[in-house]
């Protein structure tokens, strides 16, 4: 930890301390109800062939996006496409 660094809760100055704190303090107290939650993101890694890839980031730089949401929209667009109706959306279309 930066020598000019605190916890923002617990104020400690070391990891140390702060594991010490919490050893004796929950953070429920602390926790604010009307704040939202932290949003985590998961990403991951695919390898994808040289030449595709090329394809890829050309394909984006012509829609004006980038190559991560390309591949993301196509992705869930094909997804949509091959996963089958659940049970409830086939009875809503009865």
């Amino acid at each position: 930890m930066a020598a000019n660094n605190r916890s923002s809760i617990s104020q400690a100055e070391t990891y140390e301390q702060i594991g010490e704190f919490w050893d004796t303090h929950d953070f429920t107290d602390y926790d604010d109800p009307t704040l939202p939650d932290v949003e985590m993101t998961v990403s991951g890694a695919v390898a994808i062939e040289a030449e595709l890839l090329a394809a890829l980031d050309e394909q984006a730089e012509r829609r004006g996006v980038t190559v991560e949401t390309l591949v993301n929209l196509w992705l869930q667009q094909k997804l949509s496409e091959e996963t089958p109706p659940s049970a409830e959306e086939t009875e809503i279309a009865a």
